[in-house]
């Protein structure tokens, strides 16, 4: 099956982690196609294919043939989600959904979300994976960060040691993050602040005494990071390139059509 062809699948269930995450699992015949398709990281994400309600698309449903054939209104609207984790065995797999009220598009679907359910899921795609290697493992991010995160440190192996620095509103959004590893984790709290508003992680970050060894470090959330934890943690932490993931996974005030034109004209 062609790449332009998503997956479609079910929900299975869905269910509130934290007052501001919702996981939704998702199953049903179109999990072996998607699973085909697997790569072999712990970051690894999907795009949710929504459809217009009102408009009728091809069966299977093809991306490229739908924008060839078909008016740019009707377009599907893809949105960019994390993979918390998939189980072969049951032949699941699971999204967190970062979820404020009725702001943005796959937010509030998922807070609605019934089992019997189906939306069309493409992917998935990938890149990090923590290096063994490593002598410490450093995460940092805000909420939208969290399941690859969540994914990363429970790669990690007994023995490796490991820090995270996570921005969440308040006390009821931490979470369990297992580990078979040695892992500090650091829950920032930034109260009635809007998200992408504060510089806590950058201040948390400059502020930890910094281990001995080689540190490989995972950077993802809020487009503000490109600009305040990389350049401390390439610059003056001097960790090599090879050894930094960092990536914008939003940006303030941006949909996520803007944040990929504004993501473009970086590299432009």
């Amino acid at each position: 099956m062609s790449k332009n062809q998503p997956a479609r699948l079910q929900v299975l269930r869905a269910f509130d982690i934290t007052p501001h995450m919702r996981r939704v699992v998702f199953g049903g015949s179109g999990f072996a196609t998607l699973l085909a398709r697997n790569v072999p990281f712990t970051d690894r994400y999907v795009k949710l294919v929504f459809l217009d309600p009102g408009a009728s698309y091809p069966e299977p449903l093809d991306l490229e043939v739908v924008r060839a054939t078909m008016a740019p209104e009707t377009w599907p609207i893809l949105r960019t989600y994390t993979i918390r984790w998939i189980d072969e065995t049951a032949a699941e797999l699971a999204i967190d959904f970062v979820v404020h009220g009725e702001e943005g598009l796959a937010g509030p679907w998922a807070a609605s979300a019934q089992p019997g359910d189906e939306i069309h899921l493409r992917g998935p795609g990938g890149a990090y994976t923590p290096d063994p290697a490593a002598d410490h493992h450093l995460f940092v991010g805000d909420e939208a960060a969290i399941p690859a995160i969540a994914a990363g440190i429970e790669a990690l192996e007994p023995g490796a040691q490991a820090t995270a620095f996570i921005e969440v509103t308040g006390p009821d959004d931490e979470q369990p993050l297992p580990s078979k590893a040695d892992v500090a984790v650091h829950w920032l709290h930034r109260g009635a602040a809007d998200a992408g508003s504060t510089e806590l992680l950058d201040q948390a970050v400059r502020a930890w005494q910094w281990p001995e060894g080689r540190v490989c470090a995972f950077v993802h959330g809020e487009s503000k990071l490109l600009r305040t934890v990389r350049p401390y943690l390439a610059n003056d932490r001097q960790v090599a390139r090879g050894d930094l993931s960092v990536s914008a996974y939003w940006r303030v005030g941006a949909t996520e059509e803007g944040f990929r034109q504004w993501k473009a004209e970086q590299v432009s």
